[in-house]
Order: structure tokens, then C-alpha cells, then sequence
């Protein structure tokens, strides 16, 4: 497309093709913005293009439709988009994972980088953490389903955000301003300014927002009495930047923000009991008969879906202390385009971007005081730079695009943790099945003659990571209707990182060690109980590293590891056009995902290689666009098959984090979506995503001894329903020249799905077990408790009044009508039992919310 043609299509008020009514307006008139479904420009190819014209499959969202359906950040985008979900864990900064198709990695460690790459106007955020300031002043966010290597890079095998933000306007003053309240005391201010300093060539806008909420969750102590609340909101943000547009064509913008959250994130709700605390176990030792956990619910009999939905619905964690998080996010990014001729320009974008976060917390989810993170303390400072030559030859026939993109990206990671004062009497609760109570209730100390309580340590984990890449993309119109994509990226990765530990003052480990005999006394601890007493008196997180025994025995050890790897992404595209309205394609993409280093103090255990495989993926779609009866409905159908191989999954077993790969993981499906407006005053829109996103029988070839990957083979990945459908509709009718009444309503409804990685206990088997050993303890092994979350329905509800042709408005809301209350991750709560006796925990997404907005535009 030309220069010209690009510039004009920017300036256009990009709308979703499917979820909301799309408007265009000539960037050189006055007149008001008229509907015309025709024009909804997306830039999800690097170029402006109409979301109808291009052979990918995209969600484009407006910020119409942002507001109707209270999408304020990037976890939300659920709400409008079937083939997209987010979850959240425990960390503030760094347990978000999206999916796309099923597809993601999940992530409680700062070495793992999403398979989802996040872009924000036009600059990759290395870590969804990063990402997660508010929705505000945003033009369009568009979803990329499938691998996006070769445009986007790296990082990008299960899909892309593309988020651009509204750029200054140097031609008019204007702005807008948002309030509202709502539910758990939530207070929310928005607003922009947009003041042109040179008229028609340079202009400043500034944009800001903050957010105050009251926790979703409430915090008890062991005895139920409220202590605090958890989930809640404290945030704001500052954007500013600088824009213009000169008579010679070159355009860009200077972007500068600042955002600071002091949100508490996350509690976890105790879903399952461990029968060590219905068999008194926990009473035995001191721990109470709650075992610690102060909640008015914990179900007791396993697979008891009602149970857990109730503890669910009580909406109350039980801790020492709420979470605290104190984070600052702030950054550069520039973007220049410069015209070298009337049908090429020179585009760049850089960026500079510095996130620094603390967090505390009870991380052994109970009112019991055992295991705490103190302090986690990290810093990550990331480089961007992409330069990019595109345009169009042979008479328009030709578009082509050449390029090179680089980043720099510094880790540092400094985590603190402590033993509480019940840690002792909790290894006694957790001995007491085997030893019948005889070790007393501390039986550590018993054996060692020390009390673990107040044993401390801080690691530390190091990266830098440099990325660069080389990448062109063309398309060739072969005849009329008839158009060949052709891509290609090449990337280098080199990544250098390690674990150290800084301060430790830890006794109960070397004394562990002297009491198994293992530091050259004889043993005192009974033989059957030995690997147990180095499990739990060397508590992974908190043992001294580098001890003699880790040579023989599964202790930390610290290490320094380099990571290298070079991949070639490449993509073919055939599209062509039925007719003006009705456009077909068929695509090949090969996708990669770099690997890395497990930034994880049991990384290196046993002599362990903390280093993780690339993920690469073979992806193969057919998709059909279509509008019909004079564009009153829009359908949009895509079928897809993707093949992984080494996928990367990071795994919580209750005692420590573990990393690997599986050798094959597939999804494949249908994804429609649709748009009526059968009138003016009327739009209906629709979605559907059919999913199977699953760990084949034969996904553990090559490593069927492995049982943490046998035991994923044959089940459905993590957070992917078979089914997501969503319906809505708006009804907006004028009631006089200047005031119009508008309602809107939408349901998200979700099939059941798994929300733990695995959904079986893994069994244990002897060293040197052959495949069909592990097979059939795999085949024998139970199934992991609360793992199914039941399918539900989510309906949003919006209604509301404008005035002076739009202006103004006053809108009252309400986001899950129903208050369905549902688990997104759950997960071996900490230190809480073993096997099919452990304790169940999980993560809630957000119950009911609703409020009244006023909004003003000037």
C-alpha cells in the first residue's frame, strides 16, 4: 500500500471487526463519523490493512468495546476474545500467563519468558508482568491467534497483543476525562490531553489514570478472625509523549510512562484438606485441628466439585499477613517513520524500559507460620531496537518489507526466605502416618538438637539475554484475486545466567545431614526416614548451597549456565479473493520460542542441566472472511493445526519448581466469529472457539522414562476448554438530536477445564525403572485432586445514557452477573501433605463487580 494510503488509514479509528460497530472518518473533514464496516484497519501485518483483507486470523478490539465490557488490562481480554485466557498465581510481577488456542507457558519464575509475545505500540515487553499497567487512551487492541514469528519474533509461538495507544493529533485540542465507582469501594479516575504545540506538525498529549479497590478476598488467621484483605487495586500511571507529523511525510512520536502499583496480589484459597489434618495429625503437634487454616470451609472428601465451590464462593484466605508488593514500571519507546520515496519509508522503533518490583509473602498459603518470602526483590532493564524498510513495487503488486530487530535484557533477582516458627511442628504433622507421632512433635529437632525456626537465606538469580534477528515479509499479487506471502526470520539467542546465594544462616541442614549419617557420624534417624529428613530439614528454598553431600545427595547447589541457539521462522501464505467481500487463505508458519535458563534455587539439584530446549512449532490454517447483505453481517472462520515440539512446562510440586520439555504437544480447531447489525440502532456479535489443545498418547517419545512426562501424555493442556462461545448485543437508540440510550449485554461461556499442569499424581518408581514400568505406574496413579473446573457462564450487563452528540455519558455496569467465582490455577499447597494426601489450593478470578461511570470528552 502506499505512503499516502498508510498514513491515512492510521489516523483512522481502528474498531473490532467482530465485537463492535467499526467507524471511519477522512482524516481531512469535519464531518462526523460515519459507520462503515469496510474500513477496520489493523496493523497485525506491520502494515495498515483492513482486517478483512489479510490472511491471518485477528481479533481486533476497539476501545468502544474495551469500555462496554470493562476490559482495563490485559487479563481481561477474555471477555472479547474466545480464543485468548489469562491466568494469574501468586507473584505481582511475574505469575501472569496468557494463551492463545490453548497454548502458553506457564510461568512462576523470571527465566521463563510468555509463549504469547506482548507488544505495546510497537515495542516487545519481554514479561506479561510488564505489561500489565491499565487500559487507558488505548486506539485498538488486536489479538494475533497462532505463531507470529516472522513479523513479531521472538517468543510469539502461540500468538501475539498488538496494543497501540492513541497517538497525539497535531491538527485539534481535545481530550476526555473518566470516573467512576463501583463495587468493593473501587474509585477510578481516567484522562487524556491532547494540545497541538505547532498546529498541523507537532503536538503533546498526556494521559493519565488511577485505580483504589478494596481486596476481593479476605485474610483470617488460624482462628478465622480477619486480619487484612487480598486481590485489591492501588495503582495509577502517567503517559506522556510527543508527536508530529511534518510536510515532508516524516512522521513519529516519543512516548514517556511511569506507572506505580501497590496492588496486594495474590491469595490462594485452601480447596482440599490434607487427611493429615482430618486424621489429627496437626491437632497431635500443636497445630490446631484447622491444621493452621482459619477459613469457615475447606471440603474434605476428594473430587468434591460442591465443596470446592463453596470454599470458592467464601471468598476468604487463610495467612499470616496479606501480600504487599510494591512495583515501579517505567520506560522510553520512539518510533520515527521516515519516507525514502513516494512508495517506501524507513520505519524505527526503540525502547527502554526499567521494572523494579518488591513483594512479600506467606507462601505457604496457611495462617501457620512455616515458610515466608521476606523479600523478593527484582530488577529488569530491557533494550528494543527494530529498523524496517517497507513499501510497494510493480505497480502495487509487490509489497515488501526487510528488517532487523535487536534487545538487551538484564535480570536481577534477590529472594529472602525464612522458616517460620511452626515449620518444626509442621515436618512432625507431615511424619506423623509413618511414625504414628513417636518422633514427638518436632521431630527435627528431636534429631538434630536444633529448632528450624528462624532459618534464613537470601538467592540470588542473574541473566543477561541478547537477541537479534534479521526478517523480510512480502506479498506478491500472482493475478487478479491471488496473493503469495512469503516470510522469513532468522534469530539468535544468547543468554548467560546463574544462581548464587548471598547471605544464609541456615544450621538445621548441615545437622540434618550429621543425623542421617551423611557427615561421617553415625546415623541416628531411621533408615526408611532418611530421604525424607533431607527433604524437609534441607527445605530446597532455604538449604545452604554447595554443601559437600550435594555430590551424592539432592542438595542446592549453585551454578552459572549459558544458553545459544539460532532458529529460522518462515511462513507461506496463499490468499485469494472470491470476491470483493468474500476473501479465503491457506498458511504455513513455522514457529520458535527461545529457550533458556531455570532461574530456580533447585535448578541444579542432583548435577541437574538448569537449562531448558527451544520450543518450536509447525502450524498449518485455512481461514474464510466474508461480509454479506451489504455488509449487514460479517463471518469470519478459521481451522488451524499446530504441532509443538519440545513444549516447555515449569511445573509446582509442593516443594519446588521443576522444568522440562515435552517432546510433542498439539492443538488444533475451529474459531468463528460474526457480527449482525441488522439496522442502524441494532448489533448482534458472536465467537466460537472449538479447541483440542492436548498432550498426545505418544508426547513422551524419546523420554517414556521420564514420569513427570509420561504423566501429561493423553490429557488436555492447562486453561484450555474445548469449548468458548461468546453472545452480545447493543442496542443504541437516539432519543432526541443530541441524546442517544444505549444497552449492551455479553455472555462468555467456557466448557470444563484443567487448571493444575498435571492431572495426575506422578507416581514414584525405582532408578532405572524400563518404559513399560513407567507406563503402568502411570497408567495406575491417581487422579490429582480438584484439578476440573467445572464450565460456567460470565455475563456482563452495561446500560446508560449520552448527551451532546457523545460528549458526555453516564453508564451503570455489572461484570459477572451471576458472581461465578471460579479457580484459574491450582496447585500442591505448600508443604501441606504429599501424593494423593496433599493439600489443594488455587487462585480465584474476580467475583461480581458493577458501578456507574461518567464520561466527558472535550
Amino acid at each position: 500500500m502506499t505512503r499516502k494510503f498508510a498514513a491515512f488509514a492510521c489516523g483512522l479509528m481502528a474498531c473490532s471487526a467482530l465485537t463492535a460497530p467499526a467507524y471511519a472518518q477522512d482524516a481531512e473533514s469535519d464531518a462526523p463519523a460515519a459507520r462503515d464496516d469496510s474500513v477496520i484497519i489493523v496493523t497485525a501485518t506491520r502494515r495498515a490493512q483492513d482486517v478483512q483483507d489479510i490472511p491471518l486470523a485477528v481479533t481486533a478490539i476497539a476501545p468502544q468495546q474495551l469500555e462496554a465490557q470493562r476490559v482495563v488490562n490485559i487479563q481481561q481480554i477474555s471477555a472479547l476474545a474466545p480464543s485468548f485466557t489469562a491466568s494469574q498465581a501468586q507473584l505481582a510481577s511475574g505469575s501472569v500467563v496468557l494463551r492463545v488456542r490453548g497454548i502458553g507457558t506457564t510461568s512462576n519464575n523470571i527465566g521463563f519468558e510468555s509463549a504469547v509475545g506482548i507488544f505495546v505500540d510497537g515495542a516487545y515487553q519481554s514479561r506479561p508482568g510488564v505489561a500489565l499497567s491499565e487500559f487507558v487512551d488505548v486506539e485498538r487492541v488486536e489479538v494475533l491467534r497462532g505463531p507470529q514469528g516472522t513479523l513479531f519474533g521472538r517468543n510469539t509461538s502461540a500468538g501475539a497483543l498488538n496494543i497501540t495507544n492513541v497517538r497525539p493529533d497535531v491538527t485539534e485540542f481535545g481530550g476526555f476525562v473518566n470516573a467512576e465507582y463501583g463495587a468493593f469501594n473501587e474509585v477510578s479516575l481516567q484522562g487524556a490531553i491532547n494540545v497541538p504545540i505547532v498546529q498541523d506538525n507537532l503536538a503533546l498529549r498526556v494521559t493519565g489514570a488511577y485505580r483504589q479497590r478494596d481486596g476481593f478476598l479476605d485474610v483470617v488467621n488460624r482462628t478465622g478472625a480477619k486480619i487484612g484483605e487480598t486481590n485489591d487495586a492501588d495503582q495509577w500511571l502517567v503517559r506522556g509523549q510527543l508527536g508530529w507529523d511534518t510536510d515532508s511525510g516524516m512522521r513519529g512520536r516519543i512516548i514517556v510512562d511511569y506507572s506505580k502499583s501497590k496492588s496486594s496480589c495474590c491469595g490462594a484459597i485452601e480447596l482440599y484438606q490434607t487427611p493429615l489434618v482430618t486424621a489429627g495429625a496437626y491437632a497431635a503437634v500443636g497445630l490446631g485441628a484447622n491444621g493452621g487454616n482459619g477459613q469457615p470451609f475447606v471440603a474434605t472428601t476428594a473430587f468434591d466439585q460442591a465443596g470446592f465451590e463453596r470454599a470458592m464462593d467464601n471468598r476468604t484466605v487463610s495467612l499470616n499477613a496479606a501480600p504487599v508488593a510494591d512495583i515501579d514500571n517505567y520506560g522510553v519507546t520512539g518510533e520515527i517513520e521516515f519516507p525514502i520515496s513516494e512508495n517506501a519509508d524507513l520505519i524505527f522503533i526503540g525502547s527502554y524500559r526499567k521494572y523494579e518490583s518488591f513483594e512479600r509473602y506467606d507462601s505457604d498459603f496457611t495462617a501457620l507460620d512455616i515458610f515466608n518470602v521476606s523479600a523478593l526483590n527484582l530488577d529488569l532493564e530491557t533494550w528494543t531496537a527494530e529498523l524496517r524498510l517497507q513499501g510497494e513495487g510493480m505497480d502495487g503488486k509487490l509489497n515488501y518489507m526487510f528488517g532487523g530487530f535487536y534487545s538487551d535484557e538484564q535480570i536481577d533477582q534477590s529472594a529472602s526466605f525464612a522458616l517460620g516458627a511452626d515449620y518444626g511442628e509442621n515436618v512432625g504433622a507431615l511424619l506423623f502416618p509413618a511414625t504414628a507421632g513417636a518422633l514427638g512433635a518436632n521431630p527435627l529437632t528431636v534429631f538434630t538438637g536444633r529448632d528450624p525456626a528462624g532459618t534464613t537465606n537470601t538467592n540470588r538469580f542473574q541473566q543477561s539475554a541478547q537477541s537479534y534477528a534479521i526478517f523480510t515479509h512480502n506479498s506478491f499479487e500472482i493475478t487478479d484475486g491471488l496473493e503469495l506471502t512469503l516470510g522469513a526470520r532468522y534469530s539468535w539467542e544468547e543468554k548467560s545466567g546463574g544462581f548464587s546465594q548471598t547471605a544464609v544462616n541456615n544450621q538445621i541442614c548441615p545437622a540434618t545431614l550429621n543425623a542421617i549419617g551423611a557427615a561421617g557420624n553415625p546415623a541416628v534417624v531411621p533408615a526408611a526416614l532418611r530421604p525424607t529428613f533431607v527433604a524437609l530439614g534441607c527445605f530446597g528454598f532455604t538449604a545452604p548451597a554447595n554443601l559437600p553431600q550435594a555430590a551424592a545427595l539432592p542438595l542446592v547447589r549453585t551454578f552459572q549456565s549459558d544458553f545459544d541457539d539460532e532458529e529460522l521462522i518462515y511462513t507461506v501464505k496463499l490468499g485469494y479473493e472470491i470476491s470483493p467481500a468474500v476473501n479465503t487463505y491457506a498458511s504455513f508458519t513455522h514457529g520458535y520460542k527461545a529457550g533458556g535458563i531455570n532461574l530456580d534455587t533447585t535448578a541444579a539439584v542432583g548435577g541437574a542441566d538448569p537449562r531448558f530446549l527451544s520450543e518450536e512449532v509447525d502450524a498449518y490454517e485455512i481461514g474464510l472472511k466474508a461480509k454479506m447483505l451489504d455488509d449487514a453481517v460479517t463471518l469470519n472462520v478459521a481451522a488451524f493445526y499446530e504441532e509443538f515440539s519440545n513444549f516447555q512446562v515449569l511445573e509446582f510440586t509442593g516443594t519446588a519448581f521443576t522444568t522440562f520439555n515435552v517432546p510433542v504437544a498439539e492443538t488444533k480447531g475451529v474459531e468463528i466469529e460474526g457480527l449482525i447489525r441488522p439496522n442502524n440502532e441494532l448489533t448482534f456479535n458472536i465467537g466460537a472457539t472449538i479447541l483440542d489443545a492436548s498432550y498426545p498418547e505418544d508426547c513422551d517419545v524419546g523420554q517414556e522414562t521420564v514420569v513427570t512426562v509420561a504423566s501429561l501424555c493423553g490429557n488436555t493442556l492447562t486453561n484450555a476448554p474445548k469449548v468458548v462461545a461468546l453472545l452480545g448485543g447493543m442496542w443504541e437508540k437516539p432519543l432526541n438530536d443530541s441524546m442517544e440510550f444505549f444497552v449492551s449485554g455479553q455472555v462468555r461461556m467456557e466448557g470444563d477445564q484443567r487448571t493444575s499442569t498435571q492431572a495426575i499424581v506422578p507416581p514414584t518408581v525405582a532408578a532405572g525403572s524400563t518404559a513399560a514400568q513407567v507406563q503402568a505406574a502411570v497408567d495406575a496413579a491417581p487422579l490429582i485432586i480438584a484439578d476440573v473446573q467445572d464450565g460456567k457462564a460470565f455475563v456482563n450487563l452495561r446500560a446508560g445514557l449520552r448527551f451532546g452528540d457523545g460528549a458526555y455519558s453516564l453508564e451503570g455496569w455489572v461484570n459477572n452477573l451471576t458472581d461465578e467465582v471460579v479457580r484459574g490455577v491450582t496447585f500442591n499447597t505448600t508443604l501441606r501433605g504429599s501424593g494423593a494426601a496433599n493439600s489443594r489450593s488455587a487462585f480465584t478470578l474476580p467475583p461480581r463487580q458493577y458501578g456507574i461511570t461518567l464520561r466527558a470528552k472535550f
